[in-house]
């Protein structure tokens, strides 16, 4: 396959119309990956994948489109997915898939990883596979999709400003394509990679969940020793299929003894390896759970996916009575009242105040008078996330925290394709700190309460870099979607962000009293 086999029919020397191929970057036997350029969005890069073989029967074409619809639909869902973006048949009958380009490692290049990295991983893994099993809705219907290929080469590792590590989970929903021209008589309707395969996948039987989570104990035990669970005398069919049926997975001390495992984690690794798919854990959430005990049992504080910058460790909450906002800003904020266009109900958002000292970003609360009182007593703590692509989008998030209330949880999406929140975010670079300033739910709806929330000077310097490169972004009309991802991230952090918080309140409390 070289480039030649690219050409549009007019001749264009793009593919589809669309993408200039510039080099080929990934090569294996299921297909080759190259680096192009998407034409049509000002040459932003983009990857594309050519499977190996060629899709000769019509019914076989239309399967891999409606597949690959339902896959591209699917990867708009999660982070941890690779979003897809087009599909089609060359001229010659090979089926390709656009993606977005991700510079990274995979997973099998990793191997082994420690146990702090492998909970940082596995629990993303898991997010991406629950979003998938529980399925898109196609005109009314819910489809849920499995993987069945899931193994380390499919699993993408890139480094995140952001996050530090993010997970990537490739070829969704096309595994079964990539094996219909390698399938034999011997092991007919089998789709997916020896090793990893379940037992009931082996028997060509109809698939549900608990086959991805056979792959994925088996993935999980490799992650943590470097070696799979069984060493079969060769790697040919029979061989794989008496392991998966037949043979005892090793134990995890016996392949890495030096290896400190926490039991729960050991016994979960084992469970997911059941040969009956009912004694195995039964869906993600499970899994999901196990972990997060885990983690609250064995690693407290945040996971390292979240990056340093927006998780200080060096600062804990600001305590209850430490406003320090400039006079004239809280002069001019006491002046305020409720803008007429705004509704009358519990809501927050983000306005540029202007002050004798300049214009302020501040947060705006309307809250019922006695949930004021309480917390204006409250620790306040802040966080910011930014991604670029699809559509440079910022969450400002603030919470406030005491031991007695339920987080009053204050998030705010700035479009970074707005030139005002350009402005905004730019004074919040600005400036040390911002008022959050609330207002009575009661008539007359005035403000009631003035306080203020600290910006770690990492961070500031984040929102400039944020800003300038949201300034330097083609135009996108994906608003909607960059907000879902944000949106997604944020509800993932927030157990770990409370669990944050409650650690540290402690020592707030032991300062002040002391």
């Amino acid at each position: 396959m070289d480039k030649s086999s690219f050409a549009s029919p007019k001749n264009t020397g793009l593919l589809a119309n669309r993408y200039q191929v510039i080099k080929l970057i990934g090569n294996g036997g299921m297909g080759k990956v190259f680096l192009a350029h998407d034409m049509l969005l000002g040459g932003t890069p983009v990857a594309i994948k050519f499977l190996a073989h060629t899709l000769d029967e019509a019914k076989m074409q239309k399967d891999f489109v409606r597949e690959a619809l339902m896959s591209a639909a699917l990867s708009q869902k999660s982070i941890h997915i690779v979003r897809a973006y087009d599909y089609g048949v060359s001229e010659k009958g090979h089926p390709f898939y656009v993606m977005e380009y991700l510079s990274g490692k995979s997973l099998k290049e990793l191997i082994p990883v420690n146990v702090p990295m492998f909970m940082t991983l596995i629990r993303q893994i898991c997010l991406g596979l629950q979003c998938a099993h529980q399925g898109i809705n196609i005109d009314g219907n819910i489809y849920p999709l499995i993987h069945k290929d899931i193994k380390p080469a499919n699993i993408l590792v890139i480094p995140d400003p952001i996050l530090g590590q993010l997970v990537k989970i490739l070829d969704f929903g096309i595994a079964k394509f990539l094996n219909y021209a390698v399938t034999n008589s011997t092991n007919k309707g089998v789709h997916g990679t020896l090793p990893y395969c379940s037992p009931e996948q082996l028997e060509g039987e109809k698939l549900d969940s608990r086959s991805d989570i056979y792959s994925l104990g088996v993935m999980m035990f490799e992650m943590l020793t470097g070696e799979k669970p069984w060493q079969p005398e060769t790697d040919h069919f029979g061989a794989w299929y008496k392991a998966h049926h037949f043979q005892a997975p090793r134990a995890i001390a016996q392949v890495k003894p030096d290896l400190e495992l926490p039991r729960e984690l050991n016994d979960l690794v084992m469970a997911c390896l059941a040969k009956k798919a009912s004694d195995r854990p039964q869906n993600m959430a499970q899994l999901l759970q196990v972990l997060e005990n885990i983690e609250r049992s064995h690693y407290l504080g945040l996971p390292s996916t979240i990056h340093r910058a927006q998780v200080p460790s060096n600062r804990p909450p600001e305590s209850p009575n430490n406003s320090e906002l400039p006079i004239a800003v809280e002069q001019a904020c006491w002046k305020l009242t409720w803008p007429e266009k705004k509704p009358i109900q519990e809501i927050v958002f983000p306005q540029l105040l202007n002050t004798e000292q300049g214009s302020v970003a501040s947060l705006w609360l309307m809250l019922s008078t006695p949930e004021i009182k309480k917390y204006t007593r409250s620790l306040r703590y802040n966080k910011f996330l930014f991604i670029s692509s699809p559509h440079p989008m910022l969450l400002w998030l603030t919470v406030l925290y005491n031991r007695i209330l339920t987080p009053k949880w204050l998030p705010c999406y700035l479009d970074m394709q707005n030139p005002e929140n350009h402005r905004l975010v730019t004074s919040l670079a600005k400036n040390e700190r911002y008022p959050l300033i609330l207002f009575s739910l009661e008539p007359p709806h005035s403000c009631i309460s003035v306080i203020s929330s600290y910006i770690d000077p990492t961070e500031r310097q984040l929102l400039n870099t944020w800003v300038k490169q949201s300034q330097s972004l083609p135009h996108s009309s994906q608003a909607q979607l960059g907000k879902s991802i944000l949106k997604q991230q944020y509800k993932q952090m927030q157990s770990q962000i409370q669990q944050h918080l409650a650690s540290q309140l402690q020592a707030v409390v032991s300062s002040v009293s002391g």
